[in-house]
């Protein structure tokens, strides 16, 4: 195969093409691979063309490997008009290798599915706006409808129809539950029980069509249990869709999630660049990537002193969960938790996470940390050691130049990490998209090439184990399976038997290692007397995760067990996590009822566990006023001057408006620190009331430190959550705001037909980095350089010390040749004929837009005429700031030194 084969370019394929997938197998990366783990050999166990551009990924009891392909994705949705494909994948010599590929099913309503999870006969898939059940009747390994089989819709209102921001995998949870997740396309659904979720979101791509609902529409709607949910999501429910749970909300584009025997969920998260990260969900967290009320991005409130990675999470507000580890540009995809297997005991609880933005598999080994987990980050698997990267939208997703390199110097480029998932055999597979572009805007190589990686220790040899889920003894030997949806099916059947299992599950939970045994501990509520006086004496263990599981599996009874007296007895607990988890439960529960746990559980607070007070505010819901209220009695924090840092950060937390009039006292209290008074600021802010107006509109007009603070917050709110309050006009009369401003008008030269000189040029000139420094400072209109300058266009520091030469100097020579992702440049027009070229900081009425020079200027929607994305960069070219080819080169040489 020549190398040139990976990278045509290709457009959109129109209907009538006649595609051609590649017959020949792609370049593995075998040589380029670095492992932490030195005594783990990497090998290939599949290649295309037994299946292509794998999607999504999932191996059965049997060890038969299924992947949902992306051959149709996005740009190329025509590419096969026959729809894509759920492909299953077997080794049926026991070579290692993979030598059979059978169709399951291909359909035109399959188009880049980005989920699939295979329970024995019953595969799950998710297509938007559908999340599908198909079942093989005859279990002869293909989906016959004409033969009996079935297919069903288990689900379905999800919008993202061929887009990443959309319906994604399922995996089965050690309660028996099922957990899915969806981006910020966003959805209206209706569980099996009749309930239906409404989540909307400020993010709309009507690009690829089929969208089941306006998720700007809907934002703001409150579901059928009463709460407000936004931005992308997580499910957990019942396997006959019935009994369904938002528990986490309010991401960007969480791709996939993984739940380990403890119950805790971890995903990644993509973002608006630089900010991705892998998180641990707390149980109801807001991830905070949209406003509340989902009509507002998170640029549209940013703060003053923020940065990108706090503002885009929103870290500084009271109701969003920790980041967790935030590590900056990339595409994360699957996620997958081992906890027994082929790969040693030291390997078990080893969380891992494929970005292939990065060319990399991220590990983790999480640790209880107070109510939160430990999330400390390492290079796993890699071809890519260099932290130079290229295809990536974070780093503009140029491409075009690859072509003409050699393959040893790309090869390690080509390592897209698609999905990562922990075979019955105890072995690792990675299935590799191999496309030199990754990210949600589009796709290179025609040929649909991919490759299905085995990470296992070395000489290993392929056993899985023969399973009958349908018998007791199949199903202890499923419950102990290293494959997450295999122990699924194990659970089931022993859920089913109750007491006549109890035996069977005993035994189990003397195993020797820990995750294996603890799983059985989940099944103890559903096994009659034995198994709950059993369970009384986990919760009553000195090991913590005993605790928490025994505790959490009575919650995932669905109220057949009273979760209630043990809340009572846990929220005293010594563990920070398991009080949290006590007062996690009273979310749905009357005051009365949950007082008295969610009291204690306050009282526990340390003044500092991010993680511990969010799980205060969460299992309040409805009854924060209340429970702000009780404690004030309990606690008696005196007047609002001597409150303890303790108390105001709960009322921080419960944002009660019985609380204003203490708040603004202490903003005002010049006894207090600057930090006190500001957080007293921002409580207020956070109280949707005609009471927090009027305290903020006193607070602006008070010649005090807070002033500025208070000013800067009722524009912000004026605009968003409060705009139905009146503010604008109050401020107005109270002398508040300034005199409007006259429109000026803000446009970007047009782009060159030409330029004086190429990158070629600029890197056949020897750079010098302190002249470069001195010329950079050109640059500050647009880039703050060491502290310097606006925050107009992205981040130099680092930039050039991550980026080859020739990519720095194509961006300052030819901006508009790749424009990074979050940049891209809008157009306004207003009715009075000028025009604004910048970037949209708000959405809202009016529109804010920021220009070049960090000209900020708001727009009312009534004055704006015409409004289009623009065809160039925001940033002028080499030629227009008056720079030389040298000068070029002297800036990529500093460049190099600015990280």
């Amino acid at each position: 195969m020549k190398f040139r084969h990976l990278f045509p370019i290709v457009a959109a394929v129109p209907a009538a093409h006649a595609w051609t997938p590649s017959t020949e197998p792609p370049l593995t990366q075998l040589d380029a691979f670095v492992c932490s783990e030195k005594d783990f050999e990497i090998t290939a166990w599949a290649t295309s063309p037994m299946f292509h551009n794998p999607a999504n990924m999932d191996i059965d009891h049997l060890g038969r490997i299924w992947i949902t392909e992306g051959v149709n994705y996005r740009h190329v949705a025509n590419r096969r008009p026959e729809g894509d494909r759920v492909v299953m994948l077997e080794d049926t010599d026991g070579d290692g290798k993979a030598d059979k590929s059978t169709v399951f099913y291909q359909d035109p309503e399959l188009t880049t599915p980005l989920g699939i999870a295979v329970f024995d006969n019953v595969v799950i898939v998710s297509q938007p706006p559908n999340l599908l059940k198909l079942t093989d009747v005859d279990r002869n390994g293909k989906l016959e409808l004409d033969k009996g089989d079935k297919r069903e819709v288990l689900l379905t209102g999800f919008n993202g129809y061929n887009h990443d921001h959309s319906l994604h995998s399922l995996t089965g949870g050690p309660d028996g539950k099922w957990y899915f997740n969806q981006g910020n396309m966003c959805a209206q659904f209706t569980d099996a029980s009749g309930k239906t979720f409404r989540i909307g979101s400020p993010y709309e791509d009507r690009r690829f069509g089929k969208e089941a609902v306006d998720s700007r529409k809907i934002a703001g709607e409150k579901s059928d249990d009463g709460f407000v949910y936004v931005g992308g999501f997580t499910v957990r429910m019942n396997p006959d869709a019935t009994h369904a749970e938002i528990i986490g909300y309010n991401y960007r584009n969480s791709y996939e999630q993984t739940i380990n025997t403890l119950g805790d969920l971890y995903q990644n998260d993509n973002d608006d660049p630089p900010a991705c990260r892998v998180t641990h969900i707390l149980e109801r967290g807001n991830a905070g990537f949209a406003s509340r009320d989902g009509k507002r991005s998170w640029k549209a409130d940013q703060r003053p002193g923020q940065d990108t990675p706090t503002a885009e999470w929103r870290q500084w507000d009271p109701d969003t969960m920790p980041a967790g580890d935030v590590y900056g540009g990339g595409s994360p995809t699957g996620i997958a938790f081992y906890e027994n297997g082929a790969m040693g005991d030291a390997f078990n609880g080893t969380l891992l996470s494929c970005e292939p933005g990065k060319n990399v598999v991220f590990s983790y080994r999480p640790e209880i940390k107070g109510a939160g987990r430990t999330l400390d980050r390492k290079d796993f698997l890699t071809t890519n050691t260099s932290g130079v990267f290229a295809g990536s939208d974070f780093v503009g997703g140029n491409i075009k130049d690859l072509e003409k390199k050699k393959k040893e110097d790309i090869q390690h480029l080509l390592f897209r990490p698609s999905d990562i998932t922990v075979g019955p055999d105890g072995a690792l597979y990675v299935s590799d998209w191999t496309d030199p572009r990754v990210g949600g805007h589009g796709t290179q190589d025609d040929g649909a090439g991919g490759i299905i990686y085995r990470l296992a220790p070395k000489g290993f040899k392929s056993v899985v184990p023969k399973i009958d889920p349908n018998t007791v003894e199949g199903a202890i030997t499923a419950l102990k399976s290293p494959a997450v949806n295999t122990r699924w099916l194990g659970f089931q059947k022993l859920k089913s038997e109750g007491a006549k299992a109890y035996d069977a599950v005993a035994a189990v939970l003397e195993d020797k290692n820990p995750y294996v045994a603890n799983r059985a501990i989940w099944l103890l509520p559903h096994l009659g007397e034995k198994g709950l006086a059993k369970l009384d004496t986990f919760i009553s263990s000195k090991d913590e995760a005993q605790r928490l599981i025994a505790f959490r599996a009575v919650r995932r009874t669905d109220g057949k067990v009273d979760a209630l007296p043990y809340a009572k007895k846990l929220a005293k607990d010594p563990s920070s996590a398991i009080r949290a988890e006590a007062a996690q439960e009273m979310r749905y529960r009357s005051f009365e009822e949950s007082k008295e746990v969610l009291v204690e559980v306050a009282k526990g607070y340390d003044g500092a566990d991010r993680a511990y007070l969010f799980s205060i505010g969460a299992g309040a819901g409805q009854n924060t006023a209340q429970l702000w209220s009780a404690l004030s009695d309990a606690l008696k924090p005196g007047e609002p001057s001597k409150w303890s840092d303790t108390f105001a950060r709960l009322t921080w937390r419960l944002m009660p408006e019985a609380a204003v009039p203490a708040l603004k006292a202490r903003a005002l209290d010049a006894g207090l620190s600057e930090e006190q008074r500001k957080l007293a600021v921002d409580t207020i802010a956070f109280i949707k009331s005609a009471p927090s107006v009027a305290a903020m509109l006193d607070l602006a007009g008070n010649d005090s430190p807070v002033k500025d603070q208070a000013k800067w917050w009722l524009t912000n709110r004026g605009e968003g959550e409060w705009a139905s309050m009146g503010v604008k006009e109050e401020m107005q009369k109270r002398g508040l705001v300034e005199k409007p401003v006259e429109i000026v008008e803000v446009t970007v030269p047009a782009k060159p037909a030409s330029t004086k000189f190429t990158a070629a040029d600029v890197l056949a000139l020897k750079g010098d980095a302190a002249k470069g420094k001195v010329t950079a400072a050109r640059c500050v209109m647009c880039h703050k350089v060491d502290g310097q300058g606006v925050e107009h266009g992205p981040d130099l520091k680092g930039f050039g010390s991550r980026q080859p030469a020739d990519v720095v100097a194509r961006a300052i020579v030819d901006p508009s040749a790749e424009i990074a992702l979050g940049f891209e440049g809008v157009a306004i027009r207003t009715k009075g004929n000028k025009w604004i070229d910048g970037l949209i900081v708000a959405d809202g009425n009016p529109v804010t837009i920021r220009s070049t020079g960090g000209i900020v200027q708001k727009v009312a929607k009534k004055d704006i005429a015409e409004r289009k994305q623009m065809d160039r960069s925001l940033m002028l070219n080499a030629d227009q700031l008056g720079l030389t080819a040298q000068d070029v080169a002297d800036i990529v040489e500093w460049m190099k030194t600015y990280k």
